[in-house]
């Protein structure tokens, strides 16, 4: 059983913790972005050093005292809010957003946990390497955070998630010993991997503290393209095709449908939108992103793909961005499309995996089967060359997600035992949090479960670390 954070517990800790590392606790620390859960107070700390990370953790663990660590807030399945039990410390690392090193000649760098994303990707831009990480929410989301989720985003498909972007973490694990765990090495065959162990962990086995984080050269070709393809199979097709032509040189192959677009009319008309001046919006389209070397320009690759595509009858229209600003244009609609969708308020939204194969299949059963509940509009996008959509149902124009709010279970769970039966993951990049710990019951294997809940037993006995997230309390 924990012990609430109260105001005797806070009396103890300013005894050893100076005045400035207690910070007022404001909405934006209870809330988290799709509104499904509101946190019920706790004692907010922003600690500036990891030893300071230390004799917090140490305090807790002693008193029984909950620790939710909070990096932007940007986590779309709970994790950084409790909603009941025990008043917790909430644990700000936004103090700790420092830059300590950039090693170029190494590819990589050293930052805190509390940098945000857009930060490192600057600093590593100024040392003319590049930090693949990309986020829709990478100008507030926190590197601490997206290694605590495994973040994936935009580039997973040449680049990897956030675990296979980090080298070494520093720590605090659960009784408050710091684990100096910063090394710059890329072989290090010394027994269980800890950082692979706590990325990913969503705070519940320790609190990441700073990184090192991989850096690549940057492209010295860069060229996007958005074009429209017969169907999610077609895309498939064609991403196949324009990896054979450029060598493995996508960055990024985003599926984008006719909905999200219909939704960006709707609800930010100010973004600017491709294939406006057609009769009709097409159905289906893919974002391709290149990054290249020296070389064939990739304009003219990109025109390869759309004419081979175009000869196998995979594609039937395409823009290829002619300059910067218009490879921005093109993006600002892909990264809007997640803002529009929390304007309208989904009924259910679902972060699944499936192996590529299936995508095709996958989608038109799904959508059957929504469709089959009720008059709803589907938003399926995603990153389709890491088998990762985003299968996001919404009320129909003119009514609201409460309105449907009697639906959301039969949605959520047709969904993902579609996505299991598939092979699938209910979780892709977003995690478990707390709003798929059932899912993980539900879903998980029996074997793997058994041995998280005996990893979690060993390393944080008491449960202080994000109580009721990941794994049921």
């Amino acid at each position: 059983m924990l012990n609430p954070a109260d105001d005797a517990f806070r009396a103890q800790l300013a005894r050893s913790l100076p005045e400035q590392l207690f910070r007022p606790l404001t909405a934006a620390y209870l809330e988290e972005p799709r509104g499904r859960y509101t946190g019920q107070g706790g004692l907010l700390l922003a600690p500036e050093t990891v030893e300071q990370v230390s004799r917090i953790v140490a305090a807790c663990a002693e008193a029984r005292v909950g620790v939710v660590p909070f990096g932007g807030g940007t986590g779309l399945v709970g994790g950084q809010i409790l909603p009941e039990g025990p008043a917790p410390v909430i644990l700000s690392l936004e103090r700790m957003n420092r830059i300590r090193a950039v090693h170029p000649e190494e590819n990589l760098m050293i930052a805190e946990a509390g940098a945000i994303l857009h930060d490192v990707q600057t600093a590593a831009a100024e040392a003319d390497r590049l930090f693949p990480l990309s986020l829709a929410s990478e100008g507030s989301c926190r590197i601490g955070g997206n290694l605590a989720t495994n973040a994936g985003g935009v580039n997973v498909l040449r680049y990897g998630n956030a675990r296979d972007l980090c080298l070494g973490l520093e720590a605090v694990l659960p009784d408050g010993r710091i684990w100096n765990g910063l090394k710059r090495l890329r072989k290090d065959n010394t027994g269980y991997d800890l950082r692979n162990l706590l990325i990913g962990a969503e705070g519940s086995l320790g609190v990441i503290t700073a990184a090192t984080l991989r850096l690549f050269p940057r492209p010295i070709q860069e060229g996007t393209a958005l074009f429209t393809v017969r169907d999610p199979g077609a895309a498939l097709e064609l991403l196949a095709l324009a990896l054979s032509l450029t060598g493995g040189g996508v960055s990024a192959f985003e599926l984008i449908h006719r909905e999200g677009l219909n939704f960006l009319t709707e609800t930010m008309p100010e973004v600017r939108q491709p294939f406006a001046e057609r009769p009709e919006r097409p159905e289906w389209m893919v974002l391709v992103d290149l990054g290249l070397g020296q070389g064939t320009p990739p304009a003219e690759l990109l025109e390869a793909i759309f004419e081979r595509g175009l000869e196998a009858g995979l594609v039937s229209d395409g823009l290829i961005a002619q300059n910067e600003s218009q490879r921005a244009a093109f993006w600002a609609v892909r990264e809007s499309i997640p803002l529009a969708n929390r304007r309208i308020g989904s009924i259910s939204s679902h972060d699944i995996s499936v192996p590529l194969d299936s995508i095709a299949d996958f989608i038109s059963e799904a959508t059957e089967a929504m469709q089959a509940l009720g008059p709803v509009r589907i938003n399926c996008f995603g990153h389709l060359g890491d088998g990762n959509l985003h299968f996001n149902v919404f009320p129909p124009r003119g009514q609201s997600r409460a309105d449907f709010e009697h639906l959301r279970g039969k949605v959520k769970r047709g969904v993902h035992d579609l996505a299991a039966a598939y092979g699938g993951s209910v979780s892709a990049e977003h995690g478990i949090g707390r709003l798929k710990v059932d899912d993980l019951e539900r879903y998980g294997d029996p074997a793997k479960l058994a041995a998280m809940r005996a990893i979690k037993a060993a390393l944080d006995p008491a449960g202080i670390m994000n109580p009721g997230a990941v794994l049921r309390g």
